[in-house]
């Protein structure tokens, strides 16, 4: 569903950084959101995903925290450059592959940006009284968002802007975390994939940015089990694109494997996983996919559709 929403404030946070707050016209409450949701801006010609950053009990607003990033493809420079309060835009969502899970104790990392999923998460378990420590990077302390909101949960928060500290050293941060401290990290690919060479016992990432498509493009055919239709994937097509000319229609933003938003049931088959959305877990469960950028191992794939 996709909902006209007013863009009732609109602030700086940080250097480079503004936030958004967002509500629907006559502040209804906007469908409901847990920490590490994030919701689809649809602005002219892109299509772009954001983490809700704010409190999930204010249920009239959203709010996200948009990087101005100069080697992008434009989205971050519309929504710094050409949304003024009081405009409108359409947003979808939001959707969670960032779920916070329960655990003993927690420790965030994040590099950047990567604060907006996090903030929300650390809000929550503070209230609850759980355990735990955030590790939070930035080029420099003008640049990192949410700064003084943190600094008042005292020694929790170990700041370490690059300027003055270097790059984060995580396998100090990990000093401390046991096989019963969940692991959130989020922030650019260099830190997620450092984090992931130092295999925490339980780690939960999320990605802005797609991962490198490296293997191989070979053909192959879908099965759609509504219809038993079979339609040919050649090397230069995804699925998506195949099924969207075939005339199904399929959910989809970002097809470039970050939202999750085509995830689709797989019934038979084995699927190549490409996107930056599920974890190991469940790549090898094989039991959904993202049909935007994945591909198959198997000569056919049947999928639920």
């Amino acid at each position: 569903m996709t909902l006209s929403l007013l863009v009732d404030r609109k602030e700086k946070l940080a250097d480079g950084v503004v936030a958004l707050t967002l509500r629907l016209p006559g502040g209804e409450p906007l469908p409901p959101w847990e920490p590490g949701a994030h919701i689809d801006l649809v602005l002219p010609g892109f299509v772009r995903q954001y983490s809700l950053c704010g409190d999930p009990s204010e249920t009239s607003v959203y709010r996200v925290a948009v990087l101005r990033e100069p080697g992008g493809r434009g989205g971050s420079a519309y929504v710094h450059d050409s949304l003024s309060v009081g405009d409108r835009v359409p947003v979808e969502g939001p959707r969670n592959h960032f779920a916070l899970v329960e655990a003993s104790r927690y420790l965030f990392v994040a590099g950047g940006i990567g604060i907006t999923p996090i903030l929300p998460m650390l809000n929550r378990v503070a209230r609850e009284g759980r355990e735990w420590r955030l590790v939070y990077g930035g080029r420099t302390r003008s640049s990192m968002a949410f700064a003084d909101e943190l600094a008042e949960h005292g020694d929790r928060v170990v700041f370490r802007p690059q300027d003055e500290h270097g790059l984060l050293d995580l396998t100090a941060a990990l000093a401390s975390a046991g096989p019963d401290t969940a692991v959130y990290c989020c922030g650019p690919e260099p830190l997620l994939a450092a984090m992931e060479a130092l295999e925490p016992p339980e780690l939960h990432v999320e990605r802005f940015t797609p991962l490198a498509d490296e293997g191989p493009r070979t053909a192959f055919e879908v099965e759609l089990a509504g219809s038993g239709r079979v339609l040919p994937v050649p090397t230069d097509r995804s699925i998506l694109e195949v099924v969207e000319e075939a005339g199904v229609t399929v959910l989809s933003s970002c097809r470039e494997g970050t939202c999750g938003t085509c995830e689709t049931g797989v019934l038979g088959g084995e699927p190549d996983h490409r996107d930056s959305v599920l974890t190991a877990d469940e790549r090898l469960e094989n039991e959904v996919m993202m049909l935007c950028v994945s591909r198959a191992r198997s000569r056919r794939l049947v999928l639920d559709l």
